[in-house]
C-alpha cells in the first residue's frame, strides 16, 4: 500500500480479523500519544520478515507509529478483553491494561500475526493503572523474546523499542518506554475464560471458531473441530514447556491470562534464565511461595489446559457428562506429550540419537549431581559438547563446574561408556551436541546490566553485545566470551519483578 497524501503516517498493510468479532471482545482505544519518542532499536530482520520497510519505520512517520503518536486512518486499533487465574485466584475481569492492538498483517511466509504496542497508554481495561511501561520492562521482554526465538522456542517478537520522553512512577520515577510486539496471536486462555465466566456460550463458540480458522485449520476437518481445537493446544503447550526446561527458563507468571493458545510464550514480565541449576528455583518477586519455580512450570501448565477445557465443555459434546470425560481424555495426553518431548530433548543435550530408560536415567543422575554441585545449567550442557569420547585423564571444563569434580568425573564414565555403545562418530555427535548445547543464553547479571546502562546512562552498548551474542547463541563469540560465564557472587540476580 502507498502513503497517504492526507495522513502523515504512511499506511500500512494492517488487517483487522479480530475486530470483526463482536463489540465485546475488546474496547476501541487509540494510543495516547508522548512527547518525545526516540527508536532505540528496530528489529529489522523481522520487519523484513513482515514484509515492512525497515527504512520507513526508522524514519519519522515510522516512529509516529512505532510511538502511538500518529496511525493511519484506516486503522482501529483495539484493546482486548479477558479474565485468568493469576495465581490460583480468579479475576473475571482483566484485559488489555496497557497493551493496544494496531491490526495483523501477514507476512513473506502467509503467517498472519498480530501487531501491538505495548506501553501504549490507558485503556478501559487499566483499573487505575497508567497504562505505561517503564524502559526497563520494556528492554528486558525485547532480549528476553528475541533470545527464545535464536534458541528454536516459540515465542513472541520485538519488532521495536522506544523511549517514550517521559517519566513513569512504579517504585521510583523511571523512564518510559514502548514495546513493539509482534505474535502469532494474543488470545488466551483467559480469553476463553472472560466469555466462559459469563456463561456467554455462543462468544465462546465464536471464539473458537476464530482460534481454529486462524491457527488450527486442520481442525475444522475433524470429526469434532473444537475437540481437535483442545488437543492440539495441548500438544503444543506440552512441547512448549518441555523446551523452556531444557534451556532453564523460568517464565515466572504462568496465570492463565499469560499462556496463548496459540502455544508461544508470552508476557515476559519476570522471567529468567538460571544459572546454577536448583529443580526449585524463583526469580519472580511476586511469586512468594514457588507456584511458578522451575520444576513446578509442567504442573501448572496441565492445571491451565484443564482450565482451558472447562470453557470448551458446551462445545464438545452436548452432554455434560460426555463432554467431561473427552476433555479428561484430551487433558490425559498432556503428560506423555511433555514426557516424550523432554524426553527426547535431554538425550540430544547428552549427544544420544534417541532418548531410552539408560540414557535417561543418566541425565536424572546428572541433573541431581548437578543441583548438589551448583553447578552451572547452560555451561555444563555446553562443556559435554567439547568432551571428546576418550577420557584424556586431565581435568576437563565441564568438572570444574561443579564443587566436587570427581562426583562429575565418576558420571561422565559411565556417560562415555554409553556413548561408546551407541557407535557414534565422536565427531558428528559434538557438533551434534552444540547445536541443541547454547553457548549463549540472556544472563540476569547481563540483562539487569544492559537495561541499567540504557535507562539510567543512555547507553546502549552493553545491550547491543547482549543481542548481538543471543541471537547466534550456539556459536562462539570470542570477543565477547565473557558474555557466557556466570556471574561473579557480587553480580548475582537473586529475583526479577514484573514491572506493571
Amino acid at each position: 500500500m502507498t502513503q497517504s497524501a492526507t495522513n502523515p503516517a504512511a499506511s500500512l498493510p494492517l488487517e483487522s480479523s479480530y475486530g470483526r468479532l463482536p463489540d465485546d471482545f475488546y474496547a476501541r482505544v487509540a494510543p495516547t500519544p508522548v512527547c518525545a519518542p526516540q527508536l532505540l532499536r528496530l528489529n529489522s530482520e523481522l520487519a523484513r520478515e513482515l514484509g515492512l520497510s525497515p527504512e520507513w519505520l526508522r524514519g519519522e512517520n515510522g516512529l509516529a507509529l512505532l510511538s502511538g503518536n500518529r496511525l493511519p486512518e484506516e486503522l482501529e486499533p483495539l484493546a482486548m478483553a479477558y479474565a485468568g487465574h493469576q495465581f490460583g485466584s480468579w479475576n473475571p475481569s482483566l484485559g488489555d491494561g496497557r497493551a493496544i492492538l494496531l491490526g495483523e498483517v501477514v507476512g513473506r511466509d502467509g503467517t498472519r500475526r498480530d501487531v501491538q504496542l505495548k506501553g501504549a497508554g490507558p485503556t478501559p481495561f487499566s483499573r487505575r493503572g497508567d497504562g505505561r511501561s517503564a524502559l526497563g520492562p520494556v528492554l528486558r521482554e525485547y532480549v528476553m523474546s528475541e533470545a527464545m526465538h535464536a534458541l528454536g522456542i516459540p515465542t513472541t517478537r520485538a519488532l521495536a523499542m522506544v523511549a517514550t520522553g517521559e517519566t513513569v512512577v512504579r517504585e521510583r520515577p523511571e523512564a518510559g518506554g514502548i514495546l513493539t510486539r509482534v505474535a502469532q496471536g494474543h488470545i488466551r486462555v483467559g480469553t476463553f475464560q472472560y466469555f466462559h465466566g459469563r456463561g456467554m456460550k455462543e462468544s465462546v463458540r465464536a471464539l473458537a471458531d476464530y482460534v481454529i480458522d486462524r491457527q488450527f485449520p486442520q481442525a475444522r476437518d475433524a470429526e469434532n473441530p473444537y475437540q481437535a481445537l483442545l488437543e492440539s493446544v495441548i500438544e503444543r503447550q506440552a512441547d512448549l514447556i518441555a523446551r523452556w526446561l531444557l534451556v532453564g527458563f523460568i517464565h515466572g507468571v504462568m496465570n492463565t491470562d499469560n499462556m496463548s493458545v496459540m502455544g508461544e510464550t508470552i508476557d515476559y514480565g519476570p522471567c529468567a534464565f538460571m544459572d546454577e541449576y536448583n529443580p526449585g528455583k524463583v526469580y519472580s518477586s511476586i511469586d512468594h511461595h514457588g507456584r511458578y519455580a522451575y520444576d513446578q512450570q509442567p504442573g501448572i501448565g496441565l492445571w491451565n489446559l484443564t482450565r482451558f477445557a472447562e470453557t470448551l465443555l458446551s462445545l464438545l459434546r452436548e452432554n455434560e457428562d460426555e463432554a467431561v470425560e473427552s476433555a479428561q481424555q484430551a487433558l490425559a495426553g498432556y503428560s506423555p506429550r511433555f514426557q516424550e518431548c523432554y524426553r527426547a530433548g535431554l538425550a540430544q543435550k547428552l549427544g544420544f540419537e534417541a532418548a531410552n530408560e539408560a540414557n535417561q536415567t543418566l541425565a536424572s543422575t546428572l541433573l541431581d549431581t548437578m543441583a548438589t554441585n551448583r553447578a552451572d545449567f547452560t555451561l555444563t550442557f555446553r562443556s559435554l559438547s567439547d568432551l571428546p569420547l576418550e577420557d584424556s585423564g586431565t581435568d576437563s571444563r565441564a568438572s570444574t563446574l561443579f564443587d566436587e569434580p570427581a562426583a562429575f568425573e565418576a558420571w561422565a564414565a559411565d556417560w562415555r561408556a554409553a556413548l561408546a555403545g551407541e557407535g557414534r562418530d565422536d565427531a558428528s555427535r559434538r557438533a551434534a551436541m552444540r547445536a541443541v548445547n547454547p553457548a549463549f543464553i540472556p544472563r540476569n547479571h547481563r540483562v539487569a546490566e544492559a537495561i541499567a546502562a540504557a535507562a539510567n546512562e543512555q547507553n546502549l552498548q552493553p545491550l547491543e553485545c547482549l543481542l548481538e551474542v543471543t541471537a547466534k547463541p550456539f556459536s562462539e563469540h570470542d570477543e565477547l566470551a565473557d558474555y557466557a560465564l556466570p556471574p561473579q557472587p557480587h553480580e548475582v540476580v537473586h529475583q526479577t519483578f514484573c514491572g506493571t
